[in-house]
């Protein structure tokens, strides 16, 4: 992840606070046997302290990959959208002199994996990840032994990989003058494809807070 100087996350709540807000699916990435190339698994995770918590079918055959180099990156991106280049067009330019680009948030987990194969252990995992989901209390108690996910156990594995590095990138043109970025914020409200409008929360979230980069 290349990440310029106006980029990062502002502190570390910033980007606690982005996972937090629905952000929980991504990418599980594991480096491959020998001779093989790495494994790119989608999947829903749940953030638990410095860990995160995953689980996937026995039967998934990442899990050879996993047990041969427990080194594994997970990542989340979100809230991109396309800017056309008239947008980003300096004050006092022809529009056409704009240079397009995409604007995204996108934050890696670099872990150690441990994996959770304890009957008990998983049933506890289980708990705290459908604890994270709304909404709660809709589903039987996760127990060993009684149903339906205790006949299930058999059939999952855990992962807990522990997080030892999170780098974040916020790509929302920081480095340009507040004006511009807010009107770039407003066309995208006011073009309102896909995730035009969490695009814009997160460009006017940053306003106030990192202004014009200073080289």
């Amino acid at each position: 992840m290349f990440v310029q100087p106006w980029d990062p996350a502002l502190d570390d709540a910033e980007r606690r606070a982005w996972i937090a807000d629905g952000h929980d699916f991504g990418q599980l990435c594991v480096n491959g046997l020998p001779g093989r190339p790495p494994a790119v698994v989608p999947t829903h995770f749940t953030t638990d302290g410095d860990r995160l918590l995953i689980h996937l079918a026995r039967p998934h055959p990442v899990w050879q990959a996993i047990e041969h180099d427990a080194n594994v990156t997970f990542t989340v991106s979100g809230d991109y959208a396309f800017i056309p280049g008239p947008w980003r067009a300096k004050p006092g330019t022809p529009p056409t002199d704009g240079v397009p680009t995409s604007y995204y948030a996108a934050v890696r987990f670099t872990c150690r994996a441990a994996i959770v194969d304890g009957p008990e252990a998983k049933a506890e995992l289980l708990r705290r990840r459908v604890a994270r989901f709304p909404p709660g209390g809709d589903h039987a108690p996760v127990a060993v032994g009684r149903p339906p996910y205790g006949r299930m156990l058999s059939g999952i594995r855990g992962l807990e990989p522990t997080v030892f590095e999170v780098p974040a990138e916020f790509e929302y043109d920081d480095h340009k003058p507040v004006a511009q970025r807010t009107d770039v914020a407003g066309r995208l409200t006011s073009r309102g494809q896909a995730l035009d409008v969490p695009t814009a929360r997160g460009q006017l979230r940053r306003l106030d807070r990192v202004g014009p980069w200073q080289p």
